[in-house]
């Protein structure tokens, strides 16, 4: 992988962290470009698909090295795989997990794949097969994400109300009807190269992590293609390290995605009155703000505790917690992949002519 003016790029995005302007922090080689983004403290990560070589990850400490994840040393799926979006990604210190989806039908049961590895550990581990029937009968992923030292993941489970009358009466109306099932799904918690369940969690649709603490949308009915699907209900705060309840959070409308900071919960909620994005206290699950967001909002968010932050199409905004004010911040080349915020730093990645590139905006107060 390239990197144009690596060093001089780094140096630059540091001496204009007060600048209104966005800087490109890494711009790759002609050909390439990225499918995912992720950041995490100092250190930013990337999936790059390939059709020529091996599809990779890759790991940047700023004013360091990079590195090429997994290792190719040793056999594994991701270098070969036929990549198809969405790429999801996720990255806690030096540690990142990814995945990957199987192509469209004819496969009887698509899947996406849960991939992980790490500096001390280069070496690829599929942690989980996450397949569905075309029907919807099966597991769901949720999603990822990752902070500090915590990586998580998230499915839920559809199955038949009565299985039996579907296999001996499929014809017959009602009879193959799908209920959201508490078995098998849950957040899981990627422990070193181990998988393991969160006590206490059930079904998700959406999952967001801050340190040691994990929030996550219950699934709560069944969407028109099978899919699990949220519902007005609570946003369950918890510890990923033995299930126990941190808080919890009652939206007024449906979360459509959510964020996780230490003190904020965000969320982009469906209300009757037109979307919005509110934010919570996570010790109280109290409102603490809202602001009315256009209907073309993507559904994914950043937070820490005194920015959110969101984009509609490639414009991309941030709204401060205390003022409730909103800035836009840049309006992106492309659509932007991975918005995230980092401390001050907000980052992105995006594909421009033929390659992709990272870019980053430092926010004041």
């Amino acid at each position: 992988m390239l990197f144009a003016a690596l060093a001089a790029a780094v140096s630059a995005a540091h001496t204009a962290a007060a600048g209104p302007r966005p800087q490109t922090l890494f711009q790759l080689g002609p050909g390439e470009l990225i499918s995912a983004f992720a950041q995490d403290g100092a250190r930013l990560a990337w999936f790059t698909p390939s059709t020529r070589g091996c599809n990779t990850v890759t790991l940047v400490q700023l004013g360091s090295v990079h590195e090429t994840l997994p290792s190719m040393a040793a056999q594994n799926v991701t270098c070969r795989w036929d990549v198809v979006p969405p790429v999801r990604l996720a990255l806690a210190n030096t540690s990142v997990l990814w995945t990957l989806r199987e192509a469209a039908p004819p496969a009887p049961l698509p899947f996406d794949y849960v991939l992980g590895a790490s500096s001390a550990d280069p070496k690829e581990r599929r942690f989980f097969e996450v397949a569905h029937a075309n029907g919807g009968a099966g597991l769901w992923l949720a999603g990822i994400a990752g902070d500090g030292s915590t990586l998580v993941y998230a499915v839920a489970t559809v199955d038949y109300v009565d299985e039996a009358s579907c296999l001996s009466n499929p014809d017959q109306p009602g009879a193959c009807d799908l209920k959201i099932s508490n078995g098998g799904g849950g957040v899981h918690h990627i422990v070193g190269r181990q998988d393991q369940p969160i006590p206490q969690t059930g079904p998700a649709v959406e999952v967001a992590v801050s340190g040691a603490n994990v929030a996550y949308v219950p699934a709560a009915r069944i969407g028109p293609g099978g899919e699990p699907m949220p519902g007005p209900q609570s946003i369950e705060i918890r510890a990923v390290s033995d299930g126990h309840s941190v808080g919890e959070v009652s939206p007024e409308g449906t979360p459509l995605a959510i964020a996780l900071s230490p003190t904020v919960l965000a969320a982009i909620e469906r209300t009757p009155a037109g979307e919005r994005l509110a934010w919570y206290r996570v010790d109280t699950g109290a409102s603490d703000g809202s602001i009315p967001v256009p209907s073309g909002t993507s559904p994914e968010l950043s937070a820490n505790d005194k920015f959110v932050v969101f984009r509609v199409g490639r414009s991309i905004r941030a709204v401060a917690v205390a003022s409730r004010t909103v800035r836009t911040l840049a309006k992106a080349a492309s659509t932007p992949i991975g918005l995230s915020i980092e401390g001050t730093r907000v980052a992105w990645a995006e594909n421009v002519g033929g390659h992709g590139r990272i870019r980053v905006i430092y926010l004041k107060g």
